[in-house]
């Protein structure tokens, strides 16, 4: 690292200086935009293959002969491997730092998932399924956590629901493959969604560790170079002064449930869990509701294709809003929004109404789930923040687990279409009461 910076920190002269304070100097750079394109990939691979096994599921049940719950139970495989390892990985990234975290968390992964394109058969599918999902999870655990820690505190918000926006890119290159590959068959397909795996070199080469996580393991050096190298040369933090993040807890597991942290997780997690179901619920089984209304599995493609991009707007939308109106305010308004959506998706009695209501719900639901990511990062301090984000993730895949088997049983025993999206549909409700009672943190620095 040089001896100048080309703009002298103004704060320089102080022996103590938390990261976070730091942070609301250090301006917008291309190496920001940089980290956010990498990790947003890593995202959309995320989102890939998370939906990948959706897409693909009526190819797997026409070859291993599956029934509805079957299927249902295969979709909630991943889930459940996600379940498995959603806490060990923030306890890991809190171990090894979060950019290996990352790494480790991808290459797993795509080895993972190559094996199950060779599956034999249904049990052995489902054990790797499993498998692929506590290696995955990892990427999810810890990205937002990551990318948060790299910006400076006036963009964090915009640009972290910017990199949530990569779930519907995901979500359309998982589709374009599974009609692209059709004919070669769901196996081709996996083994195509695998090669994400690959991703981790970029994360290795292009994205820097947390300087919030190198002052708290003592790296002080490394994290003021990682600053020096984000703000491109504008911001030096001298030799004499050290880097602080918050130490009022230990980072043990428990401390997520601390006295000073207990209503804040409790909200958090079980909003996690009621706004996982209201989405999930829909999703994973949306081309079977849908080809309960009439449409063939190809139209069905096509409708689920058109959600995706109505789905990037609402990411756009709720960008923007959240730096001028706060977090809490855009949840709520886009998640009320949702329930009015997910009524008229519900009691829909014409095409033309199910498609407007379901781009409704699609803008609005995504939209929110990008805050929601933004968010609850900045719930906790540095040494709990991937702790935290765990917990976040674990509920969510409860509701992923138990979302798809019990619809799946609903469709197996004759549920009408109104019914299973109206009881889907109430979770969503129940998330917006939630949320109005979790702390603002637009503007605040990270501790």
């Amino acid at each position: 690292m040089r001896d100048t910076p080309s703009t002298p920190d103004p704060h320089g002269s102080q022996q103590h200086r938390n990261v976070g304070d730091v942070f609301r100097d250090v301006p917008l750079t291309r190496k920001h935009l940089q980290c956010c394109l990498v990790l947003f990939l890593v995202f959309a691979i995320e989102a890939w293959e998370m939906m990948i096994i959706v897409y693909t599921a009526p190819l797997i049940a026409a070859e291993f002969a599956l029934d509805a719950l079957a299927v249902g139970h295969l979709i909630g495989a991943m889930f459940i491997g996600m379940l498995l390892g959603a806490l060990p990985w923030g306890k890991v990234a809190e171990r090894i730092g979060r950019k290996r975290a990352i790494i480790w968390s991808l290459g797993t992964y795509g080895v993972i998932s190559l094996a199950s394109a060779f599956a034999p058969d249904y049990s052995t599918l489902y054990a790797l399924r499993l498998l692929s999902g506590v290696a995955a999870v990892g990427m999810m655990v810890v990205i937002f956590a990551h990318f948060q820690e790299l910006l400076p505190v006036r963009q964090r918000g915009a640009l972290t629901v910017y990199l949530a926006a990569g779930w519907p890119i995901g979500m359309l290159l998982a589709l374009g493959a599974t009609v692209w590959l059709l004919p070669q068959g769901w196996r081709a397909i996996i083994v195509l969604s695998s090669l994400g795996g690959l991703w981790a070199i970029a994360v290795a080469r292009w994205v820097p560790e947390s300087p919030y996580w190198l002052a708290s393991v003592g790296r002080q050096e490394d994290a003021k170079a990682t600053i020096y190298t984000l703000s491109q040369g504008t911001v030096l933090i001298p030799k004499t002064c050290e880097l602080q993040v918050d130490r009022t807890t230990s980072g043990r597991q428990r401390d997520v449930f601390s006295a000073a942290l207990l209503k804040v997780s409790l909200l958090q997690i079980t909003v996690n869990f009621t706004f996982s179901w209201g989405y999930w619920g829909l999703q994973t089984w949306l081309p079977t509701l849908l080809q309960q209304r009439g449409l063939s599995l190809p139209q069905s493609y096509g409708f689920i294709a058109l959600s995706a991009l109505c789905m990037i707007p609402g990411y756009m939308a709720a960008s923007y809003l959240t730096g001028r109106l706060g977090r809490k305010k855009v949840i709520v308004s886009f998640i009320s929004a949702s329930v009015l959506a997910g009524y008229g998706f519900a009691n829909a009695q014409s095409l033309e109404m199910l498609y407007l209501s379901n781009f409704a719900l699609a803008f609005f639901s995504l939209g929110a789930w990008g805050v929601w990511g933004t968010w609850v990062s900045e719930l906790y301090p540095t040494s709990l923040r991937t702790l935290g984000y765990g917990w976040a993730i674990f509920a969510q895949r409860l509701a992923n687990v138990a979302a798809p088997s019990l619809i799946g049983a609903l469709i197996a025993y004759g549920s009408s279409f109104n019914l299973t999206a109206t009881l889907i549909n109430a979770f969503l409700l129940v998330t917006v009461v939630l949320a109005a009672f979790i702390p603002e943190t637009e503007g605040e620095a990270l501790r």
